[in-house]
């Protein structure tokens, strides 16, 4: 590590979502103890009636992310009540871009390299006032395809695996999709994806958003990255382990999910930056026909997507 890395300071504040699991809370917390961020916002979810003992996993979770011992400004917004995997983190997220112009958000079954840190903080400097560029993710699923020769690429998916953003682009998020009954009568998908099986696929899942059997945020985020042209800028090294594939986990069950085994490679600064802004078509399609995975039987998409390659499974809780 040189000198230039060794007195580096994050400045950007930090948002660690969290709700019942304490030992993937400890990890992730301690990333982030570890880069020791100005201002951090916790944002927690309240337990569920019908789940005994989860009130104290709750406490337990709220315990750890409160020992902060450096100097930084502490905010909290936790709800006594549960509001699920949807509305908790979205409102959450909302409310830290109330409060700040720009900001790293982590959950708390995400571990991120430690040079995901600094990645985020400068990019979101270098894009701050490109309104093509609306999220900075610390997520590759490449597996080592579709290799690039700068630091990044530019992609039409925000994987929220670890990211970044600002107030500018997240004002655009729309929990409800309100928009989404004119994009699908008008078929607007086909011009952004340009694919009839994603196409299908994607208007399923907002489909079944839209009717509240869908409960989640990230979906909804994607679509407001599509609808205003927005781009996500995704890392040439993965710089996230996810580490919620448990048992006791309400959404990633699956440990024998590949994205399991994903390897994590830290940046390399300084960071060389694309001469261009060019989404990656090749890469996009990669994630494609393996993170989505999608098919022609469009109506089993959404649960192979799921239950198979994330190991997810259709809720209304966390």
């Amino acid at each position: 590590m040189n000198n230039e890395q060794l007195n580096w300071q994050l400045t950007t504040p930090v948002a660690m979502i969290v709700f019942n699991r304490p030992q993937t809370t400890k990890k992730v917390f301690e990333a982030i103890r570890q880069v020791k961020p100005p201002i951090l916002f916790l944002i927690a979810d309240g337990p569920r009636p019908d789940k005994p003992g989860e009130d104290k996993k709750c406490a337990a979770v709220r315990e750890i992310i409160e020992k902060v011992d450096w100097d930084c400004q502490v905010y909290k917004n936790y709800s006594d009540v549960n509001l699920g995997c949807g509305k908790r983190p979205s409102t959450g997220i909302d409310w830290v871009f109330d409060s700040v112009e720009e900001a790293i958000i982590i959950e708390d079954d995400c571990l991120p390299d430690p040079s995901f840190f600094r990645y985020c903080q400068e990019l979101l400097d270098y894009y701050r006032n490109d309104e093509r560029v609306m999220t900075i993710c610390g997520l590759n699923v490449q597996f080592g395809e579709n290799p690039t020769d700068y630091s990044y690429y530019f992609s039409r998916y925000n994987h929220c695996w670890g990211w970044a953003s600002w107030r500018r682009a997240w004002k655009y998020f729309d929990f409800d999709l309100k928009v989404w009954p004119e994009i699908r009568e008008k078929n607007l998908l086909q011009d952004i994806l340009q694919d009839s099986h994603a196409v299908k696929s994607w208007t399923h899942t907002f489909d079944i958003i839209s009717a509240n059997q869908l409960d989640c945020w990230d979906f909804q985020w994607i679509f407001a990255n599509w609808v205003h042209g927005g781009l996500a800028i995704t890392p040439r090294e993965n710089l996230i382990k996810y580490i919620g594939y448990t048992e006791d986990a309400t959404h990633t069950t699956n440990a024998l999910s590949q994205y399991n085994q994903l390897e994590v490679k830290a940046m390399e600064f300084p960071l060389k930056h694309p001469p261009f802004i060019i989404r990656h078509d090749k890469a996009d399609r990669y994630t494609e026909s393996t993170y989505f995975d999608y098919q022609p039987n469009l109506y089993k998409r959404i649960n192979r997507k799921v239950r198979k390659i994330l190991g997810l499974k259709l809720s209304q809780s966390w």
